[in-house]
């Protein structure tokens, strides 16, 4: 079959919710679109480094010091933290909202080479990439895992930390990009 000039385009097809693995219940989208989340991206080292936006984070105990993420068993990054042993959490100020789009891309590239266009040093405990101007670092150890319907719920055992020096956090909120500024407002 020849062409007479260029070949057609073809259009991607928006897959069903369900295929992507997202809630087929708009209903409990809708409501927790309600709930304002911090912005962090969660990457992991080693073999299978990979990074990875996420909001669903959260401080579980101070002593020991744990934290945890959900991740979709389907994500890349579920057998990259399985792999690895090991997460870094980095907690993203309000200027990066373009690094939160990229580490939300599907379309990046795979492994280390995904982060040559971030600043990032490795961190010195378990070899997560830590992204330059985020606000705050963690990098965790695996400790648990648990079974959440289609996600994972990794427990992590706090192994080091760090802050930056921004003061302006990145937050994510009916469905939009929001910055707090941090400053406490008398009630």
């Amino acid at each position: 079959m020849g062409y007479e000039s260029e070949p057609p385009v073809l259009k991607r097809l928006p897959t069903p919710p369900a295929r992507r693995g997202l809630s087929t219940q708009p209903g409990l989208r809708q409501v927790m679109a309600q709930f304002a989340t911090g912005v962090t991206v969660l990457t992991a080292g080693g073999e299978d480094a990979h990074g990875m936006t996420a909001n669903a984070f959260s401080s579980v105990s101070l002593e020991p010091p744990m934290v945890l993420c959900c991740v979709s068993k389907a994500a890349r990054m579920h057998a990259a933290i399985v792999t690895a042993g090991s997460f870094g959490v980095n907690i993203l100020a309000a200027d990066q909202q373009e690094t939160s789009k990229y580490f939300a891309d599907w379309r990046r590239p795979n492994g280390m080479s995904q982060f040559d266009s971030v600043g990032h040093t490795l961190g010195a405990r378990t070899g997560a990439p830590l992204l330059n101007g985020a606000l705050a670092w963690l990098e965790c150890e695996l400790a648990q895992v648990v079974e959440g319907g289609d996600h994972s719920i990794f427990l992590g055992r706090v192994v080091a930390t760090s802050r930056g020096t921004g003061e302006h956090a990145l937050v994510f909120y009916g469905g939009a990009y929001h910055h707090v500024d941090g400053q406490a407002r008398a009630a």
